[in-house]
């Protein structure tokens, strides 16, 4: 049986040189940018908006994908966007528009303040606090274009495939194999000081080979995301990889119904940090459709787990200077030695609650969780030993979590494991608990960090939840 336990995930560099051509830049500067925006704001406050706030933004990229060898698609995009917001007291109406002629712009505004005179009054409605404004901003290596053509695309995602095909006869089928390469940029101000925008890339590669044939055929998909592409890694390692996922799956067992210790794969525990996230945001506590409600100060995870919030991580994918409503950022501790510290706040469900906001309009950034009892030794393989004899978890169905109550119940397919030793494949199962005992109930976070957005986290082992099979 094919093994999972372990890949090297080392960079590849994949940049072409320079004499190749390159992918066609933005359309607009960040001077043409701040001079729409101004433009909007101005025109907002010609019309007796209170205040107002606005953003001009660009995107522009390539995706090319592939299948069984043979190109499939070659998709550029390029999309431009003006937003604004306008406050005509408590009440607010916001609209946006891709064509940047004065003219289009006038009337934006116009519907924007339109919809504000006709809303009901909202009394916490409104731009954030002028002394939580962000009024310097640091670069924090975001952008890094990938130069790279549609021909180039496509044999790396052809080589990616082929890796995959080529690993094993058993590998039968391929849903194919995808390159993309994305970058943005956007310049917001309002009315309440805040001046700023920057530039992003993101780029990818990844591919879903099929494993076996019949009654016995099993999928899997591996992937590499990066800012820069130079940091992508190589897509043989990638295929390979996808491959004996696959590989490993076939000839899956049902079992029966069992309370038992589970395993969640690293990419899967950022999942359990995301349901977490949720919690503790203040949309769901304001409105009161969170399972943690009232738990600032309260244990809400083992005294050994801590959760920190950086946004200055050069490169990260979750890091940014200031949030969505113009906000200064900061790092924090989140969670120390299991109880919360803070929540995820914006400025509307901070009045809201009666707090302040956190620099979360828009969402987290770069969440880590750490065990104290984590050591260096403590990869995939060492968690298995951990486990003993439970459910190793790598797929994730559905969406069966109730964040009023935190019940949580998904289909699941995975490996089930012996004395420390995956003994066979395991599919048809459904894996049930409560998020709350699920929190509270993790053992052990290993050291096989994984990185899914603005999420770090190494596999999680629970120690018992309960699993339904035949």
């Amino acid at each position: 049986m094919a093994s999972i336990i372990a890949v090297d995930m080392k960079p590849h560099s994949n940049t072409p040189s320079s004499s190749d051509k390159a992918l066609p830049g933005f359309s607009h500067s960040r001077a043409q940018f701040e001079a729409l925006v101004d433009s909007a704001l101005a025109h907002a406050k010609k019309l007796g908006a209170t205040n107002a706030a606005a953003e001009a933004s660009e995107g522009c990229g390539l995706s090319v994908s592939v299948r069984k060898g043979d190109l499939e698609n070659v998709e550029r995009n390029r999309d431009k966007s003006l937003g604004i917001t306008v406050y005509v007291g408590n009440r607010r109406g916001s609209a946006s528009t891709s064509d940047f002629s004065e003219a289009a712009i006038e009337r934006t505004v116009q519907a924007a303040f339109d919809i504000a005179r006709f809303t009901a009054e909202d009394p916490m409605a409104g731009l954030p606090d002028p002394d939580l404004i962000a009024h310097e901003q640091r670069d924090l290596d975001l952008f890094h274009p990938w130069t790279i053509n549609s021909e180039q695309a496509v044999e790396l995602a052809l080589r990616c495939e082929a890796a995959a095909l080529q690993t094993d006869a058993r590998i039968t089928n391929s849903e194919g194999a995808a390159v993309s390469a994305q970058q943005s940029h956007f310049f917001s101000a309002h009315t309440h000081g805040f001046r700023g925008g920057y530039a992003s890339s993101r780029h990818s590669l990844s591919v879903a080979p099929i494993a076996g044939t019949g009654d016995d055929m099993q999928r899997d998909a591996w992937y590499s995301s990066m800012r820069h592409p130079d940091e992508l890694a190589a897509p043989e390692v990638v295929g390979r990889y996808a491959a004996e996922r696959a590989l490993s799956r076939l000839h899956g067992r049902k079992i029966r119904t069992v309370s038992c210790p589970v395993l969640f794969e690293s990419p899967l525990a950022a999942g359990l940090l995301g349901g977490l996230v949720h919690a503790l945001s203040g949309g769901a506590l304001y409105r009161k459709s969170s399972f943690l409600m009232d738990s600032l100060g309260k244990q809400v995870l083992p005294a050994h787990i801590q959760v920190q919030e950086d946004p200055f991580v050069l490169r990260g994918k979750g890091s940014s200077p200031f949030d969505e409503e113009g906000v200064k950022t900061s790092a924090r501790q989140l969670i120390q030695d299991g109880k919360v510290q803070g929540y995820f706040l914006s400025s509307y469900s901070a009045r809201k609650l009666g707090m302040t906001t956190t620099g979360n309009a828009g969402g987290s950034h770069n969440l880590v969780m750490t065990s104290n009892q984590t050591r260096s030794q403590d990869d995939l393989q060492a968690m298995l030993k951990k486990l003993g004899t439970g459910l190793f978890v790598i797929e994730l169905m559905g969406q069966g979590i109730n964040y009023v109550t935190g019940d949580y119940s998904r289909g699941a397919s995975g490996f089930w494991v012996e004395k420390g030793e995956i003994a066979y494949p395991v599919q048809e199962i459904t894996i049930a608990g409560n998020m709350k005992d699920m929190l509270m109930g993790i053992q052990a976070i290993g050291a096989d960090a994984y990185n899914y957005g603005a999420k770090t986290i190494g596999s999680v082992l629970i120690n018992r939840m309960k699993v339904a099979g035949a």
